[in-house]
């Protein structure tokens, strides 16, 4: 499997699992309607693992632009493959919130709340506020990116054969690192934490044929995308200080 292929599959599996979590608690008559936050929480947490775990042979695992810019920035990654990486998880994402709508569409059909129904494809603000919900992202991100460099350190100085990332190592502590960071900072913007997690399901929204949905909340759009690549920076610039 190709390190292209890899980080498509990977993403897929990520937003196919969280996506589909929201939708089972969100969209009237499923099975677990109403399941709450804790739910939702847990089921992008293993999404998280899920992803990480079956892409990390063969691309390090990236599966969120904010890593790919976070390992480049620290030198461990090429810059010439972060367009790659990239494209390659914005395809994943769109993937995934696709086969989401392909299995639950009786169940959006039947749904009348169409703030919901994006909710399942993107982030939106608990409370409008740029300064704040850009803070929320950042610092989000922060969290899981600083994670990354001290959890998979091992995985990071380019072993033989190995691809630059994640690894397998760390499909279960960044899963944990990503539920913590959903309970505790989540509530505020709905943690996107993940540039290509919110861009490519806010494109499939838009262009989907969703039974009475509202709008794809553009205006908002590009601070699930800017956040994440600061926290990132950010992140990573401690990283090298402090290394």
């Amino acid at each position: 499997m190709t390190p292209f292929i890899a980080e498509i599959l990977g993403t897929a599996l990520l937003i196919l699992l969280g996506g589909g979590v929201v939708a089972s608690s969100v969209l009237k008559d499923t099975k677990s309607t109403g399941s709450g936050w804790m739910v939702i929480t847990t089921g992008w947490a293993m999404g998280v693992f899920i992803g990480v775990f079956v892409s990390a042979p063969y691309s390090g695992a990236h599966i969120n632009p904010a890593v790919t810019l976070a390992l480049a920035i620290e030198g461990s990654f090429s810059w010439a493959d972060v367009p790659i990486y990239m494209l390659a998880q914005l395809i994943g994402a769109m993937i995934g919130s696709g086969t989401v709508y392909m299995l639950f569409k009786d169940h959006f059909d039947n749904t009348d709340n169409p703030a919901g129904k994006r909710a399942i494809f993107c982030t939106d603000p608990a409370i409008p506020n740029t300064i704040r919900n850009l803070m929320s992202e950042i610092v989000g991100t922060f969290v899981l990116i600083i994670a990354v460099f001290y959890i998979t350190g091992a995985e990071l100085q380019g072993e033989e054969g190995v691809p630059v990332g994640l690894g397998a190592v760390g499909a279960i502590p960044i899963a944990f690192v990503v539920w913590s960071i959903g309970l505790s900072l989540g509530g505020l913007t709905g943690y996107a934490i993940n540039p290509a997690r919110d861009l490519g399901p806010r494109i499939m929204h838009f262009i989907l044929p969703i039974q009475g949905k509202t709008d794809s909340n553009w205006s908002y759009s590009w601070i699930p995308i800017v956040g994440p690549f600061i926290g990132a920076a950010l992140a990573t610039g401690l990283h090298l200080m402090l290394n």
